[in-house]
């Protein structure tokens, strides 16, 4: 008898559905798998015919063929166990055609018949509604993640002897139902704030700036002057995720693997934090089955590098491209793969190897030419890409024993929130354009109009401290951000000023 059950498949960050049929006829006792199976589909046979076993059920007797299509697409991962199981249950007559032709099934199994969590089940749930699924079958541990999908009943599984009499009319199960809003409200707390931070207003005040235009930003200063307490933190005051973005991020996560056990939704902020030593298939993905790099789990928040000329020049040279489009191509030879990949930089650089070039109280040793080897090391493409570096120098005493604490990230959001309101307006027309840090040469033009006064600083700016033509775009830019904070419509001289300031390498380090 022949048997078809819906199932999907996970590619790049969407998923195909996948009608797994399931024939058992006569001959020697074989499960044939076909369908362009990987290795771990392939092993599937023998988790079945096990689980099935382990479960109380009769495995088919003579030969059974098992056909993942459509043919042409390659099937991964161990998510074919329970539709391949039911399949076979279903087969020998004990479940109803009608009921497995409005469901869609997923789920890996143990051997004793345990269901156990699979990636990518958000994107494969959200599959199966586009497909006219009226629910989806889903291991216990995924529910969560599935139950976000509006319009469809989602059903954990914690056995295949539980899915298999659901399926067969023997056994009731509720669909699991969960409120977003919630959901939101939950996960969406930040444990970080700026409250803890000593000290480097000035540093904080650049942070906001950064946050309120998605601009990204480089930090220089000596070790142990808070450089990664900063970053941290930036999270905490970006604007809120939307339903959208939630669902757009948890999708990337989903597919890594790396959502948490029953975590339906990614409601924060995502914030990445590789080690120098990653590779560049680490930062922008790749494998021999695609899968996304740190650059797209930072989709929709932020990416900071630490020890930034540590990171090898390859590495940081492959991230211009994600920086500039917002989406990552990893090619191979069967297929190219595209991950989201939106992320604001924020990167933190001591000033040379030893980290006290410019520090007043520790001397630096490191000689001219080494300085310059270390500096050297972050291109001039790559700091295009960079509108801000801000200096953190080295907390006084006073400052780290006062028992005053700083400005909450709650308060520094609040103005984010509304300067970003502010550009979603001006920029509404534009599917490119969403912040003030991607604004085009004729963007700039039409929305940073500068005061008289404002005209002759930039001026004296661009004569006498030698800045280049890519810091005086740069310059506007974060201008008219500054501006927005500070509910101006033109941008004025102390606008100009502030902006100025923020480009430190072009001052002083890289001159």
């Amino acid at each position: 008898m022949l048997a078809k059950v819906r199932a999907g498949a996970v590619y790049g960050v969407d998923a195909f559905p996948v009608e797994i049929e399931v024939n058992a006829g006569h001959g020697d006792p074989k499960v044939i798998i076909v369908g362009l199976p990987d290795t771990a589909v392939k092993e599937s046979g023998d988790r079945v015919f096990t689980a099935l076993i382990n479960s109380g059920f009769a495995p088919p007797m003579g030969r059974t063929t098992v056909n993942l299509a459509p043919a042409d697409m390659r099937k991964e991962g161990p998510s074919f166990d329970l539709p391949i199981a039911i399949g076979m249950i279903a087969a020998q007559g004990d479940i109803e055609p009608e009921t497995l032709a409005e469901l869609c099934v997923i789920g890996e199994l143990a051997l004793s018949g345990e269901v156990r969590r699979v990636r990518g089940v958000l994107p494969i749930a959200m599959q199966a509604k586009a497909d006219g699924c009226r629910g989806i079958l889903v291991p216990a541990e995924n529910a969560e993640e599935a139950a976000v999908v509006e319009g469809l009943q989602v059903y954990p599984i914690q056995t295949l002897r539980q899915a298999a009499d659901f399926l067969a009319g023997k056994a009731e199960l509720s669909p699991l139902t969960i409120d977003v809003q919630s959901v939101f409200d939950s996960f969406s707390v930040y444990e970080e704030d700026y409250a803890d931070v000593k000290g480097q207003e000035f540093a904080r005040r650049a942070l906001e700036v950064a946050m309120a235009g998605g601009h990204n930003i480089l930090m220089i200063g000596p070790p142990g002057t808070g450089k990664t307490m900063l970053a941290k933190r930036v999270s905490s005051i970006l604007p809120p995720m939307t339903l959208d973005e939630a669902l757009e991020t948890t999708k990337i996560h989903s597919i890594s693997g790396s959502l948490r056990s029953r975590q339906a939704l990614v409601a924060k902020r995502p914030f990445s934090s590789p080690h120098h030593t990653i590779s560049d298939a680490g930062l922008l993905g790749g494998g021999s089955h695609p899968m996304p790099g740190e650059v797209s789990l930072a989709h929709n928040g932020v990416l900071f590098l630490d020890e930034l000329p540590e990171f090898h020049r390859n590495v940081l040279e492959v991230m211009r491209q994600p920086l500039e489009d917002g989406v990552v191509t990893v090619s191979r030879a069967a297929a190219s793969v595209t991950f989201p990949c939106r992320f604001m930089l924020v990167a933190a650089m001591n000033p040379c190897p030893c980290g006290h070039y410019g520090d007043t109280k520790r001397e630096c040793r490191c000689p001219p030419l080494q300085i310059q080897r270390y500096r050297n090391r972050i291109s001039g493409p790559l700091l295009d890409r960079i509108d801000i570096h801000v200096e953190v120098p080295a907390v006084n005493y006073d400052e780290l024993s006062s028992a005053q604490k700083g400005e909450a990230s709650s308060e520094i959001r609040k103005r984010v929130i509304k300067a970003r309101r502010v550009q979603q307006e001006r920029f509404k027309g534009s599917r490119k354009v969403h912040c003030n840090a991607a604004m085009r040469a004729k963007d700039v033009a039409k929305y940073c109009e500068l005061e008289d006064d404002a005209k002759q600083l930039l001026k004296m700016a661009i004569t006498d401290l030698n800045f280049s033509a890519r810091a005086y775009d740069r310059i506007l830019k974060v201008a008219r951000t500054i501006a927005d904070l500070d509910e101006s419509e033109t941008i004025r001289n102390a606008h100009v000023s502030e902006a100025i300031q923020y480009r430190s390498l072009d001052r002083q380090y890289w001159t």
